[in-house]
Formats: structure tokens, C-alpha cells, sequence
């Protein structure tokens, strides 16, 4: 199992009505890679990663993360029982452009609460795993505050900690920086770039096309629900073969090919 991709996506499809915003998605991620998914708002990116994450059904094709597998037909798809769904989203763990982290519940409870919850580990290992993220993250000294006395940077961060906690096999990025301040972003993409270098199989979707040039393995760039082009950012941001990858890059980043 170890030489074989980590994930391994065939024929993904997802329509909401009459929109089809998936058409036939294929995508490998082999361990330790960091793929970043680029492309225009309404290409499906968002809706590719909620898929992996089983947050959105899709309505074909196949998804395998690590040694689990699962097809869809639409309606007719199985999906797991609640159990074993919260195990296989616990693998692929979410970092959102909004934070979600629970209001009621200090930072440190905010980490714990997943591991405890869903593994049933004990609270002092929890506790103990949860300082350790937090102190990975940089937010050891604010363990025992509130969310709202956290800036947008530091929520993020915190919910980074959190997905971490579950020990996923992947962590998916949809947008993490998107809804922070300018003078923010900085904090959390210095985070994401740490667990690039510990290893960590990672999937961004980001508009940060410098930062996906810097940290990513491999690009991916998606219009219209389909995947145009991927390779190495070398390749799909600094030399794009295709005339929409260029068109794209030349309005974002002023790229000239």
C-alpha cells in the first residue's frame, strides 16, 4: 500500500440541479504531497475538496483514502454508517475559510473535543495532544481563551490544530486564508508550510498563487468542473501548456507566457 497513491479519485461527478460542477474528475496524491488546486471561483475546487471529505455526496465515480474505498451512483450510493463516516472524514481532516470553531469552548477544549468525542481517547491524553498541536501552531499561551478573543489568524490556526488532533491522513485546505486580513495571512500560510516540511499529504484550494508556487508538489488547474492541467508548479504556473491555464495566470498574477 505504501507506493500506491494516498488518494485516488476516478470519474468524480457532482451536479446540484442542473448545474454539473464536477465532469468526470480524476486526481492522485501520493503520500507526503502537497497539491494545490488553482482555478476561478465557480470551477468546482470547494466543491472537489467537500467531496474527498464526504461533506458533499457526489453523484459518481470513486474515492479511495488510504486503504478505504468508496463508489457513488447517486441516489442509490451507501454511505457508511455514522461511525465509520466520522472516521473516514476524521482521516481527511478541513481547515474552512470561516472558522467554525465551537464559541462555548476554550481553544484548548476546541482541540480535545474531536479526539475525545469521535477516538474516545481518554481527556488527559487528549489534553495533552491538544497542547502539543496548540504549541505547534503557536498558540500555546492562548490555550485557555475564547474564540472571541482570538484574531482571525489565531482562530484559523486553532482550527488547523483542531483537524490536526484527529491525525489525519490528509489535511484539505479550502480557501484557509481567504476571509483573513491581509496583514494575517502571513501567520497562517507559515503553518501550512511547516507541515510541508513534516511530511503532511496536503490539498489547498488557493488563490495565494505565489505561495502554491513555493509550497506545492503539484498544481492543479480546474475551470468549468474539469481538470485543465496539472504538473509541477514550475510547469502549470511558470510554463502553463494551455491557453486557459495562461489566460487565468495572466489576470491573477499578471503571468506572461
Amino acid at each position: 500500500m505504501q507506493d500506491q497513491p494516498l488518494i485516488c479519485i476516478k470519474g468524480l461527478k457532482k451536479s446540484f440541479g442542473k448545474l454539473e460542477v464536477l465532469k468526470d474528475i480524476c486526481l492522485e496524491v501520493n503520500r507526503g504531497q502537497v497539491v494545490a488546486l488553482i482555478g476561478p471561483s465557480g470551477s468546482g475546487k470547494s466543491t472537489l475538496l467537500r467531496c474527498i471529505n464526504l461533506l458533499t455526496v457526489p453523484d459518481g465515480g470513486e474515492i479511495r483514502v488510504d486503504a478505504q474505498s468508496l463508489a457513488f451512483s447517486g441516489s442509490a450510493t451507501q454511505l457508511p454508517k455514522d461511525r465509520m463516516l466520522a472516521g473516514f472524514r476524521a482521516r481527511t481532516g478541513m481547515v474552512f475559510q470561516h472558522f467554525n470553531l465551537f464559541p462555548h469552548m476554550s481553544v484548548l477544549k476546541n482541540v480535545m473535543e474531536g479526539p475525545i468525542t469521535v477516538l474516545r481517547l481518554p481527556k488527559a491524553e487528549a489534553e495533552a495532544r491538544a497542547t502539543a498541536l496548540l504549541q505547534k501552531v503557536g498558540l500555546a499561551e492562548r490555550a485557555h481563551m475564547m474564540p472571541d478573543q482570538l484574531s482571525g489568524g489565531q482562530k484559523q490556526r486553532v482550527a488547523i490544530a483542531r483537524a490536526l488532533a484527529m491525525q489525519p491522513s490528509v489535511m484539505l485546505f479550502d480557501e484557509a486564508t481567504s476571509a483573513l486580513d491581509p496583514e494575517l495571512v502571513g501567520e497562517v500560510l507559515q503553518v501550512i508550510q511547516s507541515l510541508a516540511r513534516d511530511g503532511m499529504t496536503m490539498i489547498l484550494v488557493t488563490h495565494e498563487i505565489a505561495f502554491a508556487r513555493e509550497v506545492a508538489d503539484k498544481v492543479v488547474f480546474m475551470r468549468d468542473g474539469v481538470v485543465v492541467e496539472e504538473g509541477p508548479p514550475a510547469q502549470v504556473i511558470d510554463n502553463p501548456r494551455e491557453e486557459a491555464t495562461r489566460s487565468f495566470l495572466g489576470r491573477i498574477i499578471g503571468h506572461t507566457a
